[in-house]
């Protein structure tokens, strides 16, 4: 699985109407053992929580693209830029690796049982 063609892709399709629109940006990270990871990137037009960040855009990677279809679950880290504690340089060049939250989402609910 070619991770930086699937970010490009997802630069295209997704990201940019997410960035320009919502204030909200994600990459993909990796992809192993059926569990996807997200960097998220919340901007000041993003009003919804952490919870309900992780488990919009992990649902829109899972359904967006084939590679990903057959995930278990997915796991987000997200910088929230409305904290105050990030400069937005950093980011911008890929300097930050503290995040403000992580979340975890399973796609089937019956896995647990």
């Amino acid at each position: 699985m070619d991770i930086e063609k699937i970010n490009r892709r997802h630069l295209v399709e997704t990201d940019l109407y997410y960035r320009i629109s919502m204030g909200l940006s994600s990459r993909l990270l990796r992809y192993e053992n059926g569990i996807f990871h997200l960097e998220v990137t919340i901007g000041r037009k993003w009003k919804k929580s952490h919870k309900a960040t992780a488990s919009e855009i992990s649902h829109i990677w899972k359904t967006g693209y084939p590679e990903l279809t057959q995930a278990l679950g997915c796991k987000v880290f997200i910088i929230d830029l409305n904290t105050g504690k990030h400069n937005a340089e950093l980011i911008k060049a890929g300097k930050c690796t503290n995040y403000d939250s992580c979340k975890g989402i399973l796609f089937s609910k019956n896995y647990l049982n």
